[in-house]
């Protein structure tokens, strides 16, 4: 090739690249038309049916929220009271200056819509922190005429917010914006508005507000709840610490100013405002609001205009309010105890009642003792039982169950492991010790299975623990024994598994929620998990039948009804004193988890048994709810598949059936025989003579003293054991460890 011929070469190559370089800045030129042109399109559409953002009122709008029972009947409506507008010079300037310096800095600067701030978050995004980029123009729009898109995350929502706080800037000033954003804001405890929230939290006015008190303010709307200084003050001390350094940050406070609030501590003189509208059930509704709080922000649960459709059962509701609350009445006329329950269908895991105490209106505390977690004493053998079968352990698995036993290296020589009345059951199988509670034969049961799989099946059905890592000793004693505190959503929850054949359904209170158009926002849909096969849960609940008859301790709480009943009865405590006592039952209709104790201690309760409390209150609620109901049966399935009796090493040496015996179980030393329902409704025993009810028996000691035979066959027959005279009570010893308060 010549020199001519290459230089040409050369040139036609240089004439290239511009004409590459030119197509692809034309074709992207194009693009950027075609997408400008198009989003133009969408912008006019997204535009074009904004709400009326001239209209200052259409700022303070609210719509209630309708709870309603499952009948569609309504419960409790919540809107805001206490809303108390004040002009932009009835707020106090340290609310006025820190609430820029926080929420939107260069407020006075932008048109409501700060370019600047939108690029500092975009900066922060990449570098990993998070910072909102919304004026207080936007959150003002978004929290109020357009509260129901302000979950829409999408670029039409961004756009119409943004379009309105620029359009809103040329309207109102910038101290009218700011005014309506103080008014509207929510600061907890039902206080909207900052004039509200001084009140309720200080019992004065917006524009007397000190330093320290406005800075507390000025940080509770970014999160309400939790930064609570009734509930949090730890929190709401940081969290106010935070807004006075960005005060002296941005030159609204001096150093000396900040130094001085920030030693400050918080000093709160509450007013109590009113949220209207709990007509009935109040404590399912606020354990009602308290599931929606954690999904809603509370603008949208005070104002959104939804409708929340729950599962609780207006019947089943007043049955169980009148068993739970009368039997206490009649036990305790001073108040001083109180009681929690809870109702679930098995079915399909929804809470059909609560009760959550006596009187809701009579305590200023308004505990939910449904959803307190207290001691379940051995309430708690029958998730322990449904370890053991889980890892094939058979009800017929002879136990020593002696009193006072010495496992090494976990208990002493002094035998302080006892069962409770520190009864001497001698050898009972599994499903016998179940039916008598017994402490020394269920701690070896544990220690047999180990605690990883008591507390693996307690989490599958329902309950939460913290006893993970703890020693084999202290594992098998208080979760067996009931010392880790559960609630009865919680139990009624787990029992009710076995109730479906072993199918567990998270309890529900919520099925349905709709929007103020009417369109659904969640529903609920059934999605059981199997923790047990059915001949397993089967299996369980033939154990727990056994605790409903003969000398069972639930006996004299088995109802008149025509249906399956089986159960589980707890004493808990520490190693002198009874301070909690329950029961949870189950039919194939319904699961009721019941318990009885003092509302704020772990003070004992004298001369008061599960005879007297939680039993009567079981056969009462159940005789009536289910009084006429066609009898069930529970699900049945393939046998389980046990290991050999022989290849269990128990802690209590080896035993033989040969010789169980089957003497009443001192926890039912207060019972009332069932067959005398309509005679005597559960009294207490003394000197022979059981009082209560609408008559009097005489001559007795209570219960029946019939011995319990295994569900199935023993390895060898067993002789029908003699009867034999109920042992004088002795001091409760169900859990030698102590109990976590409520």
């Amino acid at each position: 090739m010549s020199p001519r011929e290459r230089q040409a070469r050369r040139r036609s190559k240089t004439h290239a690249v511009p004409v590459i370089l030119g197509s692809v800045f034309g074709f992207l030129l194009i693009c950027g038309i075609a997408f400008g042109v198009g989003m133009m399109v969408n912008v006019n559409r997204w535009l074009s049916d904004l709400p009326d953002y001239t209209d200052i009122d259409n700022y303070m709008t609210s719509e209630p929220t309708s709870i309603v029972d499952m009948n569609g009947n309504e419960i409790a409506s919540l809107y805001v009271q206490n809303r108390d507008s004040v002009e932009f010079d009835q707020i106090s300037p340290y609310v006025i200056k820190g609430t820029v310096d926080v929420e939107d800095e260069r407020f006075y600067a932008h048109p409501g819509v700060d370019i600047i701030g939108i690029g500092r978050a975009v900066l922060n995004q990449l570098a990993g922190r998070s910072e909102g980029a919304s004026t207080i123009t936007q959150q003002l729009v978004r929290n109020t005429i357009l509260s129901e898109e302000q979950f829409d995350n999408t670029i039409e929502r961004k756009v119409r917010e943004a379009w309105i706080a620029l359009q809103m800037e040329k309207i109102f000033s910038k101290d009218e914006i700011l005014t309506m954003y103080l008014n509207t804001i929510y600061y907890g405890h039902g206080a909207y508005g900052i004039q509200a929230a001084s009140v309720t939290y200080f019992s004065k006015n917006a524009s007397d507000l000190t330093l320290a008190e406005a800075a507390l303010l000025i940080g509770l709307p970014n999160a309400p709840g939790y930064y609570d200084p009734t509930t949090n003050p730890d929190l709401a001390l940081s969290r106010r610490n935070k807004v006075l350094g960005n005060m002296l940050r941005q030159g609204t406070i001096t150093q000396k100013e900040h130094d001085a609030a920030v030693a400050e501590p918080i000093t709160l003189n509450l007013t109590e405002q009113t949220v209207n509208g709990t007509y009935a059930h109040p404590y399912f509704v606020d354990y009602v609001k308290t599931l929606l709080q954690e999904e809603f922000s509370t603008d949208v649960l005070f104002k959104g205009g939804l409708t929340v459709k729950t599962t609780i059962d207006p019947n089943l509701q007043a049955l169980a309010e009148d068993a739970a609350i009368s039997r206490m009445d009649a036990v305790d006329s001073d108040g001083e105890l109180n009681v929690g329950m809870t109702v679930i269908d098995p079915k399909t895991g929804y809470i059909k009642a609560m009760v959550g105490g006596r009187n809701y209106d009579a305590d200023d505390s308004h505990i939910n003792h449904a959803t307190s977690r207290r001691s379940t004493g051995s309430a708690f053998k029958a998730i322990t039982l449904a370890a053991a079968i889980d890892a094939g352990m058979s009800p017929t698995l002879p136990i020593n169950c002696s009193s006072p036993m010495t496992i090494d290296p976990y208990y002493p020589a002094d035998g302080q492991l006892r069962n409770y009345g520190n009864y001497d059951y001698g050898t009972l199988t599994l499903a016998q010790a179940t039916a008598k509670s017994s402490n020394t034969g269920y701690v070896q049961v544990a220690l047999a299975i180990g605690n990883d799989k008591i507390i693996d099946m307690s989490k599958k059905l329902g309950i939460d623990t913290d006893a993970a890592g703890m020693d084999p000793y202290a594992a098998s004693l208080t979760l067996t024994g009931g010392g880790y505190g559960c609630s009865t959503v919680e139990m009624a929850e787990a029992f009710a598994t076995y109730a479906a054949g072993g199918k567990h359904r998270n309890a529900v209170a919520i099925s349905e929620i709709l929007n103020r158009e009417g369109e659904i926002l969640y529903q609920h849909e059934d999605d059981p998990t199997e923790v047990l096969t059915a001949g397993e849960a089967a299996a369980v609940t033939d154990c727990l039948e056994q605790v409903m008859t003969g000398g069972g301790t639930g006996a004299s709480g088995r109802p008149s009804i025509n249906q399956p009943i089986a159960g589980k009865t707890g004493t808990g405590g520490t190693a002198n004193d009874t301070t909690d006592l329950w029961f949870c039952g189950y039919t194939p209709q319904l699961s009721v988890a019941i318990w009885v104790g003092r509302s704020l201690t772990n003070d004992a309760i004298p001369y008061l048994h599960t005879a007297d409390t939680v039993l009567p209150i079981f056969r009462t609620f159940m005789n009536s709810a289910l009084e006429g109901v066609a009898r069930e049966e529970f699900a049945t399935g393939t046998a389980p598949t046990y290991k050999k009796n022989s290849e269990w090493k128990l802690a209590g040496g080896s035993a033989s059936v040969e010789k169980t015996e089957s003497p009443e179980s001192p926890e039912t030393e207060a019972a009332t025989d069932p067959a005398t329902e309509n005679g005597t409704t559960g009294g207490t025993t003394t000197g022979g003579t059981t009082t209560g009810g609408n008559g009097t028996t005489s001559g007795g000691t209570g219960g029946a003293n019939t011995p319990t035979q295994p569900s199935t066959p023993t390895p060898e027959p067993e002789p029908e054991p003699e009867p034999e005279p109920e042992p004088e009570p002795e001091t409760p010893a169900p859990n030698p460890s102590p109990t976590p308060s409520a």
